[in-house]
């Protein structure tokens, strides 16, 4: 089965969460895929791992894996993780190119902003912008 490109994947975000029309529920669904987010290993859970800015503790690592940028990342926080997962099924195993080429709105479409808190939103914020940054390092 060949991955989904980045566009798909953001497509089923937004299915997702127009199906679900109560934030609680769009809530609970974050919640579940940071439970599936893959087990972060406790030796990279370092102070230069962490993210600065972010209210609740955020690892974020990034590798290449032949000419796939790979990240692994954890929160400490259940919503927070949702919303690594979320980022991560975008973003994983692309090409720094492809990452380069996949434009952040989708957060804003999904109407995160305005449900989340401010130090939630900026967390997401800076994510997003460590990912970019870690693609822009990695390209060609």
């Amino acid at each position: 089965m060949s991955q989904q490109t980045a566009e798909e994947t953001i497509q089923d975000l937004k299915d997702a969460f127009l199906f679900l029309e109560e934030w609680t529920d769009r809530y609970g669904y974050l919640i579940d895929l940071g439970k599936k987010l893959p087990e972060f290993p406790p030796e990279l859970q370092v102070e230069e791992n962490l993210m600065p800015g972010c209210q609740s503790q955020v690892w974020l690592v990034s590798y290449m894996e032949g000419d796939k940028l790979r990240f692994k990342a954890a929160s400490d926080a259940m919503i927070v993780s949702g919303l690594i997962a979320m980022i991560l099924k975008v973003y994983d195993n692309r090409t720094p190119e492809e990452v380069l080429a996949t434009d952040p709105a989708f957060l804003d479409e999904l109407g995160l902003k305005k449900h989340l808190s401010p130090s939630r939103s900026n967390g997401l914020h800076s994510l997003v912008q460590h990912v970019m940054a870690a693609a822009k390092r990695y390209s060609s």
